[in-house]
């Protein structure tokens, strides 16, 4: 069982490394919003080990520039990083029943959008080492990147902070196109995912909503509705 603990962790440190490089030059841009908002280098790369969550934390930022209270900044990252729940509910029935809550724990501790995505692909049941090997190669690069951010980002050309920008979104696509290609079901429901979100962003009353609750709405909505039009036979799920 250790050897197989240390096969996963091992695979889950090589399969991070690709994320973990795109999070240190997304991360940039992070640690310009933590140097306006008066983070030094060393708090900005905190914030980020103890939050793996751009959207939550340039939020974050944004308060404490506003000089925003403590509560208001609590029930912002709340609902800002809500979606983060459905996620973890996914992957909590990817464990397998046997797995500790300090493994659970330590797993949940790395639910982002990338790590998310990778961990789900992952074949059969989930061994929380695999998730924790991704955890331990991509959460530095994310710190150590907005670190940088702190240090170097208002020196970069405005043209290259921005190129940076969108990286994550690159590397997000890296993810699902993938196994997306292997299923006509997953790509309807990813273009569905995709039209609908650009929908919501400007219907009205939704779109006064935030992102973190419009992407909850979506994903309620259309998981309930491709786990009820295409149901996974146990035998398919068990045998994957």
């Amino acid at each position: 069982m250790a050897n197989e603990n240390r096969t996963w962790f091992i695979k889950g440190l090589r399969d991070g490394i690709p994320i973990s490089l795109g999070y240190l030059a997304v991360a940039f841009t992070l640690g310009i919003a933590a140097k306006n908002a008066g983070f030094t280098a060393f708090q900005a790369a905190l914030a980020s080990l103890t939050n793996n969550a751009s959207a939550g934390q340039f939020a974050g930022f944004t308060l404490a520039a506003a000089g925003a209270g403590y509560l208001e900044l609590a029930v912002m990252e709340l609902i800002v990083n809500a979606r983060y729940l459905l996620m973890s509910c996914a992957l909590s029935q990817k464990l397998s029943p046997e797995t500790s809550i300090l493994h659970r724990l330590l797993v949940s501790a790395g639910v982002t959008d990338e790590i998310f995505g990778v961990s789900m692909s992952a074949p059969g049941k989930l061994n929380p080492f695999y998730t924790i090997g991704l955890l331990a190669i991509a959460s530095p690069g994310w710190a150590s990147g907005t670190y940088l951010g702190v240090l170097m980002g208002n020196l970069l050309p405005v043209n290259v902070v921005r190129a940076l920008s969108v990286g994550l979104y690159g590397m997000f696509l890296a993810v699902i196109v993938p196994p997306a290609r292997k299923s006509k079901v997953l790509a309807g429901v990813i273009l569905i995912s995709m039209a609908a979100s650009f929908a919501f962003a400007k219907l009205p009353l939704i779109s006064e909503l935030s992102t973190g609750n419009r992407t909850i709405l979506l994903t309620v909505l259309i998981a309930g509705g491709a786990a009820a039009l295409f149901p996974v036979k146990e035998e398919e799920n068990h045998g994957a």
